[in-house]
């Protein structure tokens, strides 16, 4: 996609401390005052997602600002699909991962490429959806770490999921319901190139039917609705890239936020004992969460919502809240969006040029 638009790239692998191997891309920046910025995509995602605008997206935006921008990936993702030692379509091993190991062994790699590769001792930080969620296991987890990021820009925070409403309710409701078909079938990676999932997905969306349902229907219902950002007839280029591949536990661990209440470790359930010592998984501290965040809220986000970033504003200890002044922005305007570089963009330069 960079090369095809005319930027330099420059591909690099990264290896956690527990053997993924995580695929880097790399655009060099024009000005070396700025900090490196590390941009991080959410669940059943890729580094891709914030390139599929071309040359208006998040990405070309940073480029054109002079930023050195580097797009992360995280394992089960297209570009985090390796590992030293586990073959991902035969070691259900592989797969025995949630968005807790992402924040604890994927960014801590991630950023340590990063800083070592630079020289700068901090990054900045873009993360969507669940991209942000990790850091706060990060930062709470490995607090160490706090002091390598200059700060967050969170895009549509995912951390509390209290004030959603159906469909998301009762799809996080049905979730161990649909865990538990996926367990009895064997699969543990989902919505993966090559799996079965993905192609009947496939073949729904190049039907007239399946693809207004997944347009009009499914996305709207979940993000929130806004056909002026996302047009009808962009969708194909969205389908192309999205969704990719994740592991079962991943979305597990998604939905028990919404059973629990709150933003805790993973619930094993009846061996919650034999892991944490415990009747019940421990909460993130996120007291321990001291890198500065802001936190960028949508009025039509019906996944992030409003009265859940508010709590989470209110915990976070250094942390800044802002609603993006755009009436209809949902959960995917800030990534996909057709005139983010009008709504979103200038409010993160803003931040992102205060960090010189």
């Amino acid at each position: 996609m960079s090369e095809a638009l005319g930027y330099e790239l420059n591909e690099h692998e990264v290896i956690t401390e527990d053997g993924y191997v995580l695929k880097l891309f790399h655009h060099p920046g024009t000005d070396k005052r700025r900090k490196p910025v590390l941009l991080l995509h959410g669940i059943i995602d890729s580094a891709e997602t914030f390139l599929v605008r071309g040359k208006t997206s998040l990405v070309g935006a940073l480029i054109g600002a002079g930023y050195s921008v580097w797009s992360g990936n995280v394992r089960g993702s297209r570009y985090g699909r390796n590992h030293v030692s586990l073959n991902p379509d035969r070691d259900k091993m592989f797969w025995d991962f949630s968005f807790h190991e992402i924040g604890h062994y994927d960014l801590p790699a991630l950023i340590d490429f990063v800083v070592n590769k630079t020289g700068h001792p901090q990054v900045c930080a873009i993360g969507h959806s669940l991209g942000n969620s990790v850091f706060y296991v990060l930062g709470s987890t490995r607090p160490e770490y706090n002091d390598k990021i200059s700060v967050l820009i969170a895009l549509s925070p995912v951390c509390f999921i209290h004030h959603v409403k159906p469909p998301i309710s009762a799809l996080a409701l049905s979730g161990p319901w649909l865990s538990y078909i996926f367990e009895l079938i064997g699969n543990e990676e989902v919505f993966g190139d090559h799996t079965k999932l993905k192609m009947l997905l496939r073949a729904i969306f190049e039907s007239d039917i399946g693809y207004d349902f997944f347009t009009r229907g499914m996305i709207s219902q979940i993000t929130g609705s806004d056909p002026e950002e996302l047009e009808l007839d962009f969708f194909p280029t969205v389908l192309a890239h999205y969704p990719t591949g994740t592991s079962r536990k991943n979305l597990v661990h998604l939905y028990q936020g919404y059973l629990l209440m709150n933003f805790s470790y993973f619930d094993y359930g009846i061996n919650n004992m034999k892991v944490y010592e415990s009747a019940f998984p421990p909460k993130y501290d996120l007291s321990k969460v001291k890198m500065r965040i802001v936190l960028f809220a949508g009025k039509n986000d019906r996944l992030s919502t409003i009265p859940d970033v508010k709590l989470l504003y209110k915990i976070l200890p250094n942390a800044e809240y802002f609603i993006v002044p755009h009436q209809k922005l949902n959960h995917v305007d800030t990534v996909w969006g057709r005139n983010m570089a009008k709504y979103l963009f200038p409010h993160i330069m803003k931040v992102l040029d205060k960090m010189l």
